[in-house]
């Protein structure tokens, strides 16, 4: 092996020394520039003495006497724009040699990656079959990198998933006071962008959790004032839940359930409207403050259950999801949990 911890080094695109941290396997290293850590190809980097060494030398021409007003007015260099992409979860594969030779992943390093100009403060959870594993409060600044924790590899198999509550450092009055995201890892795909990974001569392989930081959500207003005098009905507010319709606690979404002449509709229009169903029975559910709902979506090419999945990560009152085999549904149902 060419370097040992310890070793200093230059990266040879930027000039810039530091020192090898970690050898994570016969391709890769992690290094320290500067405080900040981050993995490189071992062809990307070199020793300070080998580049010093084959640098071609200087030679030093005379000095001559230079006044000061004929020194000749220093350029200002152009700064490197940053670019801003979003807030990613990244993991870097840490592997090792087996029995046979072969390179295998033994851990997944994982690191919150902050592509915006804005400071977040964030609560972290990492679950396993829906069990926390792992807590974090903290905060990263714009454009920076925080290391998390380490996850073994063999763990991604237990319904590993990674829950981000996102809050401004310096609250702005139209941002929204938080914002929820989650990644939930499947075993196959990551097995793909592994090997993709490699195949591309990357060092990670990266989620986006968001874009940008979303604006408050404005509740429409309404003057009560005269209402019920026109006829309207107005209800009180602590009474709202008597005046509902009754919740349910399983919903099913096939289509024959929901219309009679389904077989004249588009795909489309099916799943417009099973989702309008979903969120009906979604929203009686909250409003009654019910502990849970079942939603059957079926299996079929999955989806209405893509989609449903993708609303449940948007909304606070989910406390959290799954969708596991059922005797009763197979995995054809999806499981809801709510907080209040």
């Amino acid at each position: 092996m060419k370097y040992q911890i310890g070793d200093d080094i230059i990266v040879l695109h930027s000039n810039e020394e530091g020192k090898v941290e970690e050898i994570m396997n016969d391709k890769m290293v992690m290094i320290n520039v500067r405080g900040v850590k981050f993995p490189a190809y071992m062809d990307q980097i070199d020793f300070p003495y080998f580049k010093r060494f084959t640098e071609k030398k200087i030679v030093e021409k005379k000095k001559e006497k230079v006044f000061v007003d004929n020194l000749p007015k220093e350029k200002p260099t152009p700064t490197k724009a940053k670019v801003a992409d979003g807030v990613w979860l990244s993991f870097i594969p840490k592997f090792s040699l087996d029995e046979f030779n072969d390179e295998v992943v033994d851990l997944l390093k994982i690191h919150l990656i902050n592509r915006t100009d804005k400071n977040y403060s964030f609560h972290y959870t990492q679950k396993f079959a829906n069990e926390n594993d792992f807590e974090l409060h903290t905060d990263i600044l714009s454009f920076h990198d925080f290391y998390l924790h380490d996850i073994s590899f063999a763990s991604v198999n237990d319904n590993a998933s990674f829950h981000f509550d996102f809050s401004l450092m310096n609250p702005e009055k139209k941002k929204a006071p938080h914002f929820e995201s989650s990644l939930k890892l499947k075993p196959k795909q990551v097995f793909q962008r592994i090997e993709e990974m490699k195949k591309n001569n990357e060092p990670t392989i990266s989620y986006k959790l968001f874009d940008v930081y979303p604006d408050k959500m404005h509740d429409d207003k309404f003057e009560l004032t005269g209402l019920a005098a026109k006829g309207y009905k107005v209800y009180e507010a602590n009474k709202i839940r008597q005046n509902l319709e009754p919740a349910r606690s399983v919903v099913d979404l096939h289509i024959e359930k929901l219309s009679d002449n389904w077989k004249q509709l588009s795909n489309f229009e099916i799943l417009s409207q099973q989702l309008d169903e979903f969120e009906k029975w979604f929203h009686l559910a909250v409003a009654h403050r019910q502990a849970s709902l079942i939603v059957i979506h079926g299996v079929g090419v999955g989806k209405l259950r893509d989609e449903i999945h993708d609303i449940l990560k948007t909304r606070r009152e989910v406390k959290t999801f799954i969708n596991q085999y059922d005797p009763r549904f197979g995995y054809g149902a999806t499981e809801i949990f709510f907080q209040y």
